[in-house]
Order: structure tokens, then sequence, then C-alpha cells
């Protein structure tokens, strides 16, 4: 499976750095030629000999620990296929955001321009603080691909999040990212994110409770997958594909007209109002002695049903966010729409859809196709939803028993 290739190994010094040497063990098992980078302090928590038997290869730690004439951090990053960062402490993710390289292994990711897979693992306090997570953010800015920490029992005996992910979710990311064909290579995919905003006045507005997160996770995979990208959201995203920062439902329906000619997919996975305010007041609405105040309200225009409607060849994707009767009101909304396939979530659920990390959606195809994609990190929800779209799925009415509405 791996045979050919190199994996540059990077542990940095953390708790679950015990568990990459089984992690070598997976990689090796596949005939991978597996390079090991160490900070000093991964050695208080797994020893250089171990790994370097595991490996067959010399174990790096020091920056300048040079066998030969080669720069140590150069030679690392060009003979590497894929990059692994596991475990990632606070302390080394935040260097790498900020461009630090004052050791071996943050010099060689700051050299390394193929594909770097990074999985942290802290303490829950440390995961959660707000320095932590804008770095993730940044680093998933740069094109960094985040396989974010696990719930479990952590050291300091709480239980909470911020347990190495599984080996098996690095193993099978890395499978991926090196045995990709980048099947959407030629393509192009225009994705919505986000809830869109209408102003009241200056300072009040409608809007709902989208983060955007699903629309960027089904752009930042369609990128991975080699699609020319376009994304059009509601929040700031800064990637290395183009991007528009819209605000309100009329901002987006005027952005996607202009990028859906020469479309090849169109996601509008955005939250996009059903109503604006139909007078916007210059000047902020004071409050008065009156006990109710009237707003009225006008119809946006139906961005997905328009699409669905003059679309040539294009693929038009719709999303849906439910409380009830899922794939009864979904069935009814791809009818209405005239969407190719619908994307429906369960948003009276807390443990996904709204500003969560994780989805399980349903997955309905305009000639009765339905399929339920069972709750998983957003990345992994986006890339099952491109296999319905573009994959190998028989999208016919008989893959109907994939998923029964009683069964969902």
């Amino acid at each position: 499976m791996l045979s050919g290739k190199t994996i540059l190994i990077g542990i940095t010094g953390g708790i679950a750095a015990y568990k990459i040497c089984e992690l070598i063990r997976m990689y090796k098992r596949q005939n991978a030629n597996v390079k090991v980078i160490c900070t000093p302090n991964a050695l208080n928590f797994v020893t250089k000999l171990t790994l370097q038997n595991l490996s067959q290869n010399e174990v790096g730690v020091y920056e300048f620990d040079i066998p030969d004439f080669k720069p140590e951090h150069i030679s690392y990053a060009n003979e590497a296929d894929i990059m692994i960062l596991a475990p990632a402490t606070a302390n080394t993710i935040g260097k790498i955001a900020n461009g630090i390289s004052d050791n071996l292994l943050t010099s060689v990711v700051c050299a390394f321009k193929k594909t770097v897979l990074i999985a942290p693992a802290m303490n829950c306090n440390m995961w959660q603080n707000t320095a932590v997570q804008k770095n993730i953010e940044k680093l998933r800015e740069y094109g960094y691909q985040i396989i974010e920490p696990e719930s479990g029992f952590l050291v300091c005996g709480s239980v909470d999040v911020g347990r190495l992910c599984s080996l098996d979710k690095i193993f099978d990311r890395t499978v991926e990212v090196l045995n990709s064909k980048k099947k959407l290579s030629g393509k192009k995919i225009v994705v919505t994110a986000g809830g869109t905003v209408e102003d009241i006045d200056p300072v009040r507005y409608i809007s709902n409770y989208s983060s955007g997160k699903m629309g960027i996770a089904l752009a930042d995979c369609a990128f991975e997958q080699g699609a020319e990208v376009v994304l059009i959201s509601t929040v700031d995203v800064k990637r290395n594909y183009k991007v528009y920062k819209v605000k309100s439902a009329l901002d987006m329906y005027q952005v996607v007209n202009l990028e859906f000619a020469n479309a090849d997919c169109v996601i509008m996975a955005a939250a996009v109002a059903d109503y604006r305010a139909k007078n916007t007041s210059v000047q902020k609405i004071k409050k008065t002695s009156d006990e109710e105040i009237t707003i009225k309200l006008v119809k946006n225009p139906d961005i997905l049903k328009e699409l669905s409607a003059c679309k040539t060849t294009q693929t038009v994707v719709g999303f849906c966010a439910e409380s009830e009767n899922l794939v009864k009101n979904a069935e009814d909304k791809i009818k209405n729409k005239g969407c190719d396939y619908l994307i429906a979530n369960d948003i009276s659920r807390s443990d996904i859809g709204f500003s969560s990390d994780y989805n399980e959606v349903i997955v309905l195809g305009k000639n009765g196709f339905i399929k339920k994609i069972e709750r998983a990190d957003k990345y992994v929800v986006a890339k099952e939803i491109f296999e319905v779209i573009y994959g190998q799925e028989e999208n016919s009415g008989n893959n109907r028993e994939l998923c029964t509405a009683k069964s969902c």
C-alpha cells in the first residue's frame, strides 16, 4: 500500500509520544520507508534507540548533526513524500503557525512543500485556549491538514477533548493523501459557506447560526483532490484558492451567478436568509414608548432553485437544515428546488451541525438515491459527499436500501 513512499514523522514532547512506536510499525508493515525527527523533549517520553530500531533509520534530533554536506533540514524535506506531526504540542503548533524555526523539526516543517498532517495532543484546557485555537486556524489557512484530538481519559485525570486521535485515523489519512489520484482535477467547484447577514439598521441584522465549517471543509476537500475551487463565504477565510467574502443573500446571489456559467459543480452549503428587511434604515432605529415594532420583510432570491432551473451541464447541490422529519422534508425540498443532490442536516442534535467540527448527513439524489453518511469530522463527511457526486456510487433509485426513512 505504501511501497516506495518515504514518510517523515515528527514527534514532539507530549505523553502520547510513546504511541508513535506503533504508528511506525503500521507504516513499515506496508513497506514504507519511515524517517523520524524528534524534538529534544520528545526523548523524555520515548528513546531514540527504540525509534531507530523500529524505523530502521537514524533519528534526527539536533539541527547541526550533519553527517555529510547536505543541510539536514532541507535533506529531510526533499526526501519525504509526506510529513506527519504527532503528537503535536501547543508549543510546536504555536511555532509553526508563526514561522518560528528554532529546532530541527520546525525547520523541516518550514522547508516542507508537500502535505503535512498535524495531530495535536494536549491537556483539554490547553486545547481550548484561544491562542491555541487561533494557531490551529492559521495552520488550516496555510494548507496544513489537522487531524483533531479526540475525547477520552487524559493524564491529568479529566475526560475531555485533547487525547491523540486514533492511529488508524492518522494511517488512513496518510494512505489517502499518498494514493490520491486527484479525482477532481480539471473540474471547477463553487462552494458557498456561512450564514448571510441581512441589515435592519447600522447595528441590527437578521442572520442564523451557521459557522461555515461544512462549506469550508467541502472547499478544502475539493482543492486537495485537484479541483479549481471558488469559495463564496460570509466568514473570513484565507486559503490558497479563490475566496470571495460576501455579506447578504443579494451579495451571494451576484457572485454565484458570476462564477456559475463555467462551473462543473455548485454546492450551496451556505445558510441563505429567506427574507431581508424591505427598507434598511441608514440611522440606528431608536427605541420608543411603543410595545411593538413592525419590520416589513421581503423574500430573497431562491439561489438554489434558480441555479437548478437554468443549469446546463452543471451539477447543483443544495443543503437543508431540519429540526424534524428530516428525510420527508428533504424529499419535499429536492423536488421543489430541482437540484441534483440535497444534503440534509439534523440541527436538533447538539453533537453535529452548526458550529460543531462534526456532522452527520443524509444525501438525496433527484432520481431517488439516498445515502446516510455517519457522524464524522466535517472534512471526512465532505470527502464522502464528493464520493457520492463523483465517485463509484451507482446513483440510481435501486440504491434506496442504503438508507430508508425509518432507519434514518
